[in-house]
């Protein structure tokens, strides 16, 4: 398992779940549709890193490293 934090660039991944952060950014992330056993896309990141760009439930998010590093996934 790993996190979105440690996906690269054109990587899909389903996913797990979360963990840390507060129960209000838990439920921030949630709202954001980052549930479990949703499909997501890393389309592009920062150069340094930071922050990630995904695609999720036909939207996309940015999350810096830090809030990607709280969500679980499986790589597909």
């Amino acid at each position: 398992m790993r996190t979105l934090g440690e996906l690269k660039t054109g990587d899909q991944a389903k996913v797990i779940g979360l963990t840390g952060g507060g129960s209000s950014y838990r439920r921030k992330l949630l709202a954001m549709g980052l549930t479990p056993a949703t499909v997501l896309e890393v389309l592009r990141m920062a150069p340094m890193g930071d922050p990630v760009e995904i695609r999720i439930r036909g939207c996309n998010l940015s999350l810096r490293r830090e809030e990607a590093s709280l969500v679980n996934v499986e790589v597909l």
